[in-house]
């Protein structure tokens, strides 16, 4: 069945990640309790929509965490795929109901079980706890667009993106602004720089230049060693020369495909320095 309907969503949290509280959206329509999800709009990137859809129905601000298992089912005979995040508050303003949702409430995990009307919204709560909550994101991004190499006649490294990269690139900037990224590093190469440019001007952010991250500069152990020591929310731009190996050996194995299409990313979550997941994209 290829005429899926994709949706997008995320469980709330707040407070001590020991004892955390959730977020629960009651819907008129269909009298339920659920998580805040919601159908994406046209051409709109799946972490996006999971922030549009959380925003519109709880009025709440997020940084999202890991993924968590997405939900299947069939609407009006049609498949129904909702991707969820983990998802921490970071403003919390005055929960105004929306046409959708009525009512927003908190819950500890043991009350939201309770009143949560899906079962596979409880799958959810599990897979919430099964794994720490905080984490680190290092979000690894593939330069978008460029052009053919063999066409462009100046040197490599100023190729730019093309226009399609260029709309990439601010496909990135959204997805960027999930994780809140305070820390930009790219190699030197034009099209990796403008590839995470509309993030840094959005987030009032420099990008530090490192030729480690580039294809002439790429040296597998002082690079890894390089990227290891960013153990602060952090977005990496870099190529598909050198992306690859990267993720491999950050990874330690537990992926087999590292390949990133031009305009992904991969986001590696870590707590207290130890991976945690990893979460793949495309643009």
């Amino acid at each position: 069945m290829t005429d899926v309907i994709h949706a997008a969503g995320a469980v709330i949290w707040r407070g001590d990640e020991t004892s955390p509280e959730v977020a629960l959206v009651h819907r008129p329509k269909y009298d339920d309790w659920s998580f805040p999800k919601g159908k994406l709009k046209a051409g709109e990137h799946v972490i996006a929509g999971a922030l549009r859809e959380v925003r519109e129905e709880t009025g709440l601000s997020v940084v999202l965490g890991r993924s968590l298992p997405p939900v299947h089912y069939l609407k009006d005979g049609r498949l129904k795929r909702v991707d969820y995040w983990a998802a921490r508050v970071s403003a919390e303003n005055d929960l105004t109901a929306v046409d959708e949702v009525d009512e927003v409430v908190w819950m500890s995990l043991a009350e939201a079980r309770d009143r949560l009307t899906y079962e596979w919204d409880a799958g959810l709560l599990r897979a919430l706890t099964a794994a720490p909550l905080v984490t680190v994101p290092l979000i690894l991004v593939r330069h978008g667009l460029a052009g053919s190499r063999s066409d462009w006649k100046g040197h490599d490294d100023r190729r730019p993106l093309d226009a399609d990269g260029l709309a990439q690139a601010e496909v990135v900037a959204a997805a960027l602004a999930a994780y809140a990224p305070g820390n930009l590093v790219s190699s030197p190469s034009r099209r990796c720089t403008q590839t995470l440019k509309p993030y840094a001007t959005a987030a009032g952010l420099s990008i530090r230049k490192e030729k480690l991250l580039s294809e002439p500069g790429y040296d597998a152990k002082d690079t890894l060693r390089l990227v290891r020591k960013l153990t602060e929310p952090t977005a990496v731009c870099s190529h598909g020369k050198v992306l690859p190996d990267l993720l491999g050996a950050l990874c330690e194995g537990r992926i087999g495909d590292t390949h990133l299409r031009k305009g992904g990313f991969a986001v590696l979550h870590h707590a207290e320095g130890e991976l945690v997941s990893v979460d793949r994209y495309v643009t």
